[in-house]
């Protein structure tokens, strides 16, 4: 959103496809006031098809072949949720997803490519690998040539099915990949064999014939198996079964036939063709529902059909961008119309490449590298976001106009409050479960809730709040909630009630009901696994969403866990890695990889409570969790007003995938500088200022871990129990020990 401009429309983008990825990059560079764009991805990196193949030869890395979904998105300003949509609600124009509750919208585009058809051969579904979707094929890619390479004295056959393009241009890369590993591991280049399978008389039906022909030859020359006129009947585990009665023993099977579309496609309303794509006018708008918008494989135009083949995803791009910005500020759309004939560039796996286009071809080694500068160009696009300030998104062309029950201004006069129905509706949504110690609570409004306090136990009370660091108001609802139960939690207390503290974003009451929907019903899932009740809470009207609870719950005074209560000879563990503070950093300056991101995230979705009930049933005497101050600030509350020390073992300590990178580019969180002041309580800091192991030390988390000290007799098991129930981080960093005379509390080792 564009500072205090109020939320007025929604467009939702189903698919972080090519289409998607140009058309959020040209919104991020000419935003629109009032409107709130949401992606939602199953997939945060994006592979580009023109690259796909030289990255499975091993010519381009992984970043350099994927569009960063996360990076582009927090560039755009978008909202984006890692999730798979599965269904349409088109009479309440809602997305249906697997995770997410139902995502509200206006406008609706779709671009989620399509899947190879498989059900149609018997065994394919459960044997054969499909090359999309791509993320899944390639990670299945990735296991295969790890065993290949840990066995490359054995024999090892590879097939595919399907002789077009993809599976052509697949089987000509995949072999050159695992034959450079044969060549490297000195093992006979027989030991590999390679298999193609193919319905049609000749290869590639869609290009000329000397293409088709050259590309026979080159298969042939290079030891491929070619099956053609060859219709596949069945798959068994290991071998291949077709209708003429071939059979062909495999170990890898690659299937590359006819795309499909998802069944949730045509199940919702929308109008599709015969194999299940949605119909699309020129304006790329469904044909029968003229808010929704499809473009790249899952389309298919009315008036133009084409090839399922990227390059109509990339030039559908821009049209698609205008057409949407068109309809959403009421102007009339434009055309888009397709080219008939296209330059088709075909990596043959040896850095040489093959033209194809109408009747004519060419093979040559320049055709490859004029290739690869042509999609490196294109990568750059979303490799190179350039700063965008403030002051520069003020400066809008294109507002939407603000509907007339908004007011004008945000006076804040009533506390900013989110009206009583709006409020109201949300609650009526949420399914939030009461237990009988609630007497008032939700179920029974008041002015405050009240609750049945336990027999001989002491009341635990905490809060949090803070502002909003992932763009997906759910998942921001499930980590501030983590956060906020986690100090109950590191007192060994049973959480038992929350009051939520909600700042929503300026916007129309039904986007304001939607906002906080999705935040509350996020907040609730967290509680409702604790087993907490949501009672009550306060909202605001605001420029940015922020959230947190005032957490309430009791404990037996014999259990109590305090920060100070380390022993000498205990060991001291820590149950989740570092690097949330520095990762986000990056991430708001779009240098922060998505995979880094995605990674962070689910291990502040982490819940701390079953870590501290192992901690407490090994017998720890100090524990606290690990947030703002960082690791060694907190380590240095345990200590401070103590006679004992701890030697911290730095090698030790867990770190989140890319904040070392992070730390090291200068990437630092808001707090580090303040943070740093617990070095005066170091012995030899001086010896590893430079590392960036020592400069995590000091940087801030959320939803951090747990740390701990338990006896030492205890560690091993301890760390078998936190293993065992999902803590693979959890490690031990240290031990404790009687404070030397003249030396400070913390040595590092």
């Amino acid at each position: 959103m564009i500072d205090d401009y109020p939320i007025v429309t929604d467009l939702v983008l189903i698919g972080g496809g090519h289409s998607h990825a140009i058309a959020l990059k040209l919104f991020a560079m000419n935003p629109i006031a009032g409107l709130r764009i949401t992606l939602i991805s199953d997939a945060l990196h994006t592979p580009y098809s023109g690259m796909l193949p030289g990255h499975i030869a091993g010519f381009y890395t992984y970043d350099e072949s994927h569009i960063d979904l996360q990076r582009l998105s927090r560039f755009a300003n978008v909202q984006l949720y890692h999730d798979r949509a599965i269904g349409l609600d088109l009479k309440n124009n809602k997305v249906i997803c697997q995770k997410h509750p139902p995502i509200a919208f206006d406008y609706l585009s779709i671009d989620i490519g399509s899947t190879p058809v498989k059900n149609a051969v018997v065994g394919a579904a459960e044997y054969a690998i499909p090359v999309k979707p791509v993320p899944r094929f390639l990670k299945q890619w990735e296991t295969i040539v790890g065993e290949i390479q840990a066995s490359p004295h054995k024999t090892h056959t590879l097939a595919i099915v399907g002789g077009g393009a993809g599976g052509v241009e697949l089987m000509l890369n995949v072999q050159a990949k695992l034959e450079n590993i044969f060549r490297r591991s000195q093992y006979p280049l027989n030991n590999l064999k390679f298999l193609l399978f193919h319905r049609g008389r000749r290869l590639m039906t869609g290009h000329n014939t000397w293409v088709s022909k050259r590309l026979t030859q080159i298969l042939k020359n290079r030891n491929v198996e070619l099956h053609l006129s060859e219709t596949v009947s069945e798959i068994q585990r290991d071998r291949i079964i077709c209708e003429s009665g071939l059979m062909r023993e495999y170990d890898y099977i690659f299937w590359t036939t006819q795309a499909s579309a998802p069944a949730w496609i045509q199940e919702s309303g929308l109008v599709t063709d015969s194999r299940g794509f949605i119909l699309v006018e020129d304006t790329l708008q469904s044909i029968s529902h003229s808010h929704i918008f499809a473009t790249g494989d899952i389309a298919t135009m009315k008036n133009h059909p084409r090839p399922k083949a990227g390059v109509f995803a990339v030039r559908q791009g821009k049209p698609l961008s205008e057409n949407l910005r068109n309809i959403i500020l009421d102007r009339p759309l434009k055309s888009f119309i397709p080219q008939k004939q296209y330059l088709a560039l075909i990596g043959t796996g040896d850095k040489s490449a093959i033209a194809s286009r109408s009747f004519w071809g060419l093979q040559s080694p320049l055709l490859w590298h004029w290739k690869d500068w042509i999609d490196r160009e294109f990568m750059n696009r979303f490799d190179r976001l350039p700063p965008m300030s403030s002051s520069q998104n003020r400066e809008i062309q294109d507002k939407i106009s603000i509907p007339s029950d908004l007011p004008t201004m945000y006076c804040g006069g009533c506390g900013s409050k989110v009206g009583e129905t709006t409020l109201k509706r949300v609650l009526n949504r949420l399914e939030i479960p009461q237990n009988s110690d609630i007497i008032i609570g939700l179920n029974t409004p008041d002015d405050a809730a009240i609750l049945r306090s336990p027999d001989h136990q002491y009341l635990v009370q905490t809060i949090d709040h803070f502002r909003s660091l992932v763009s997906d108001p759910f998942i921001f609802g499930q980590i501030a909630t983590h956060h906020s139960l986690n100090d109950l939690f590191a007192m060994g207390a049973t959480p038992k009630s929350a009051l939520a503290m909600v700042n929503i974003p300026f916007g129309t009451a039904k986007k304001v009901e939607e906002t906080l929907y999705q935040l509350l019903s996020g907040a609730i899932f967290v509680l409702n696994a604790a087993q907490v009740s949501l009672v009550g809470g306060h909202t605001i009207e605001d420029r940015e969403l922020a959230f947190g609870l005032a957490c309430n719950g009791c404990i037996h005074p014999e259990q109590i866990l305090r920060k100070k209560g380390m022993k000498p000879g205990q060991s001291l563990i820590l149950t989740k890695a570092i690097g949330t503070g520095t990762l986000f950093a990056a991430d708001r300056c779009y240098q922060g990889k998505g995979r880094w991101i995605e990674k962070a995230i689910a291990s502040m979705l982490l819940s701390n409570q079953i870590a501290a009930q192992i901690l407490q049933n090994c017998e720890a005497s100090a524990c606290t969790d690990v947030t703002g101050f960082g690791l060694l600030g907190h380590l240095q509350e345990m200590l401070q007003g103590t006679e004992i020390a701890v030697e911290l073992n730095i090698e030790a300590i867990p770190i989140l995938e890319g904040a070392i990178a992070t730390i090291q580019e200068g990437f630092f969180s808001s707090l580090h500088l303040q943070n740093v002041r617990a070095s005066t309580t170091v012995e030899n800091g001086e010896q590893v200022k430079l590392s960036p192991l020592y400069a995590l030390l000091f940087d801030p988390q959320t939803s951090g871990g747990l740390l701990a000290a338990i006896p030492a007799d205890r560690l091993e098991s301890c760390l078998q129990q936190l293993q065992a129930a999902g803590y693979s981080e959890s490690v031990c960093i240290g031990r404790v020990t009687e404070k030397e005379d003249n030396k400070k509390a913390i040595v590092l080792s």
